[in-house]
């Protein structure tokens, strides 16, 4: 189930918070248990297998935090929770996310060595449970915040299940780490003013992701996947992406931001304008904001941060950035993407406290830096690098355009096409973010979200299927 269907909007979120309130003023463990039960059969509509492993992980973290915080102390029992946390949590991952890529390399191995009798057979794979990058990331750093003393352990275990499972959030983020909501779960408030920012924030989330994500999909997938296309249509196919990626993620962040409000949770901002980022430094503080905050506390710190001097420095951004492209799937075209950007966040460090773009006002340096973020993306969207290679070909204009070329321009230059990227473009860079327009919700400003949100939904009935990009990491 996604938040961008009328099965969710007008069937499971209504009788989910009709079922909520029901349990309001009851004990909280109701509480936990009908938000857990709804969050369970959210995940498992469509592959109800997959509960079992989010339940695996779930326990296995649970209980690696109650001996971590367990009496009398015990260093060593401590560090072993931890230790088999982390591992269990990293090989739910790996197994999942990688087992495939590697059936694949080891049969593109095989049949390079002359020997493919001895290739895996092609029953041989895995099926990727959605959110499983969100939600071990969430359940694993809760035991790390408790080992640091960072945070609490969880009262009771129905506690837990609903924190890890929460719907609003699960599937793709943000990454709530348990500090961030433990109060929230134990004691939260239900306020008309909340409830109704949580109806605008999900209103604008799903405006984004029908009204401006969809149209410019059309427009990139169109675009990288022709067999020849001139510079200029090679480059605003690009554009389309880039604004594709961007909507669609910062729109499902809105929407579970705003369905948690529903609930009565705050959870925080997640995207805050990257586009409007005079560095890749400052793209980092500003897109996807939760895993960025992630990689730097969990991964980069522990890795020695900036306190090794210079080199050390430059390696952990550069290593981070590489495993943050990992992260998001086993293919070369990910980490080519995160290498891309952790050398320029090197370069960015070693510029020391000077701009990313010397003698540049910030408007250039804004575009400079966009400039960058769209060419990283053409190899993030590209199927490999090889395509990868092509399409930049075509953005230089290298090679004779075959007359097919032609008809592909045809697709991209639709007036509905070129007036979405009109509109992102505005909304990119002229808009205040979804976060900060709703903080003051006016009669106006709510009357236009729940405009919106009829318009929005009024073309979904129009879509077929049209999960977020970000399910599929």
């Amino acid at each position: 189930m996604v938040f961008s269907s009328p099965t969710f909007l007008f069937w499971f979120l209504p009788l989910a918070l009709l079922l909520y309130c029901a349990v309001l003023r009851g004990p909280r463990a109701l509480g936990h248990g009908v938000l857990a039960a709804l969050s369970y059969a959210f995940y498992g509509w469509a592959n109800p297998p997959f509960m079992a492993l989010m339940l695996l992980s779930t326990s296995i973290d649970y209980v690696c935090g109650r001996v971590i915080a367990g009496a009398p102390p015990d260093a060593r029992r401590r560090r072993g929770a931890v230790v088999v946390s982390v591992i269990s949590n990293l090989s739910i991952l790996g197994f999942f996310k990688y087992f495939n890529f590697g059936v694949e390399s080891y049969n593109a191995l095989m049949a390079a060595v002359g020997i493919s009798s001895l290739a895996a057979d092609d029953v041989l794979r895995v099926t990727l449970p959605l959110g499983i990058s969100f939600y071990t990331f969430q359940s694993m750093s809760y035991t790390i915040d408790v080992y640091r003393g960072h945070t609490r352990p969880a009262r009771d275990p129905l506690e837990f299940v609903c924190y890890v499972s929460l719907f609003s959030q699960l599937v793709a983020g943000p990454i709530i780490r348990f500090s961030q909501v433990a109060d929230q779960l134990t004691s939260r408030t239900h306020t008309a003013q909340k409830f109704a920012r949580g109806v605008a924030m999900l209103s604008l989330g799903l405006g984004k992701k029908v009204l401006l994500a969809n149209p410019c999909g059309r427009i990139a997938d169109a675009a990288f996947e022709a067999d020849s296309l001139v510079a200029a249509d090679a480059w605003l196919g690009a554009l389309a992406y880039a604004f594709q990626i961007y909507f669609d993620f910062s729109g499902y962040t809105d929407m579970a931001i705003g369905i948690g409000l529903l609930f009565g949770f705050v959870f925080p901002k997640n995207f805050d304008a990257p586009y409007k980022s005079a560095s890749l430094t400052e793209f980092w503080r500003r897109w996807h904001i939760s895993l960025s905050s992630w990689l730097r506390d969990y991964l980069y710190v522990p890795l020695g941060g900036n306190r090794r001097g210079a080199l050390a420095t430059y390696r952990n951004l550069f290593v981070v950035m590489l495993l943050g492209g990992l992260w998001h799937g086993a293919a070369a075209t990910f980490v080519v993407w995160g290498a891309v950007h952790g050398v320029g966040l090197a370069l960015e460090r070693a510029l020391g406290r000077r701009p990313a773009w010397p003698g540049l006002p910030r408007p250039l340096q804004v575009g400079a830096t966009f400039a960058v973020v769209l060419l990283a993306w053409v190899v993030f969207r590209s199927p490999d690098l090889a395509s990868a290679g092509r399409y930049f070909g075509f953005m230089l204009g290298l090679g004779e355009p075959v007359p097919e070329a032609l008809l592909v321009g045809g697709v991209l230059h639709q007036p509905y096409g070129l007036l979405t990227l009109v509109a992102a473009a505005g909304v990119t860079w002229l808009a205040p973010t979804s976060w900060d327009w709703t903080r003051r919700l006016t009669p106006l400003r709510a009357g236009l979200s729940l405009g919106l949100f009829a318009l929005a939904a009024a073309q979904l009935f129009t879509q077929a299927f049209n999960p977020f990009i970000y399910f599929i990491f």
